[in-house]
């Protein structure tokens, strides 16, 4: 199963971001300002550990750091979320990858894009670029049944609370592609042209997601799919990435501008997912032919 959040090996990393964690510029909680007045911003690192299957088995250790260093653009990411107390506007933070010239141009593909979300009307607005055509994929928010724990844990000068859910793969990864999703399809469209009358339910992968939030900044955003605690997602673990906030900005002197995207063709996820799909199936297709001719 393709996963997108790190379970373990990544505590060092937590180590040093929870201790250095900047909320200097902390100045005031929700009921001490004019609710339209309220707002922050949240920055958060991403780290993703490899995941190279069977390719990846046959290769030694030093082609393994050769291929980790060629993709650390891809799996090393840092993101800013912006917010008030219903909008809130997630983007990643491309000032490293400007410095530094790297470029992932198949990657950025399947990477998320700049998204919107609006916890008081449900509605999620995330503008994608695949293959050079602008979409605009307008859903409601992620649907997540979270289950509050009592364990705590102090994240900078914040005291967080765990809460976890189980989550359908796809959902959370819909603008991204896998190998396994394509060859699922294709075995789904085969039963489906079968002459077989029984009727199976498909196996739904799941990913499990443990996630971290402070009641101290009461606000139901989050990054990426992630909304709905009691309190701002100061950290999420799920699949083989992990994701951290390691500085907090509130109501800084500047207003924030927080605008939904409105360029490209308008779009639900799964029909991005169906789009995803049918053109790496024709690129799979075009590859066959090549190879046959």
């Amino acid at each position: 199963m393709k996963s997108i959040f790190i379970k373990s090996g990544f505590l060092l990393f937590l180590f040093l971001f929870t201790n250095e964690l900047n909320v200097n510029n902390v100045v005031l909680p929700i009921e001490d300002n004019k609710a339209e007045d309220f707002q922050g911003q949240a920055f958060y690192v991403s780290k993703s550990t490899m995941e190279l299957g069977r390719w990846g088995a046959r290769l030694s250790e030093a082609q393994k750091k050769q291929v980790e260093a060629r993709l650390k653009n891809r799996l090393e990411k840092e993101y800013i979320l912006t917010f008030n107390k219903e909008e809130a506007l997630f983007y990643e933070d491309e000032k490293l990858d400007a410095m530094t010239g790297a470029t992932d141009s198949w990657g950025k593909n399947f990477a998320p894009g700049k998204q919107y979300k609006n916890v008081k009307t449900n509605m999620q607005i995330q503008s994608q670029e695949f293959y050079g055509k602008k979409f605009l994929v307008k859903d409601k928010l992620q649907d997540i049944k979270w289950i509050l724990g009592k364990e705590t844990k102090q994240i900078g000068n914040y005291t967080c609370f765990k809460a976890t859910a189980s989550i359908p793969t796809n959902d959370l990864a819909w603008y991204d592609f896998s190998w396994s999703r394509l060859r699922n399809t294709t075995n789904a469209e085969k039963k489906s042209d079968s002459s077989s009358t029984a009727t199976e339910e498909p196996d739904v992968a799941m990913t499990d997601v443990e996630a971290w939030y402070s009641p101290q900044i009461p606000v139901g955003h989050g990054p990426l799919e992630y909304w709905g605690l009691p309190g701002l997602i100061m950290e999420v673990n799920a699949g083989n990435t992990t994701m951290l906030c390691t500085k907090i900005v509130m109501n800084p002197k500047e207003k924030l501008e927080i605008e939904a995207p409105d360029k490209g063709k308008v779009i639900t996820k799964s029909g991005y997912q169906e789009t995803i799909v049918n053109k790496m199936k024709e690129f799979r297709n075009n590859r066959i032919g090549r190879r046959r001719g």
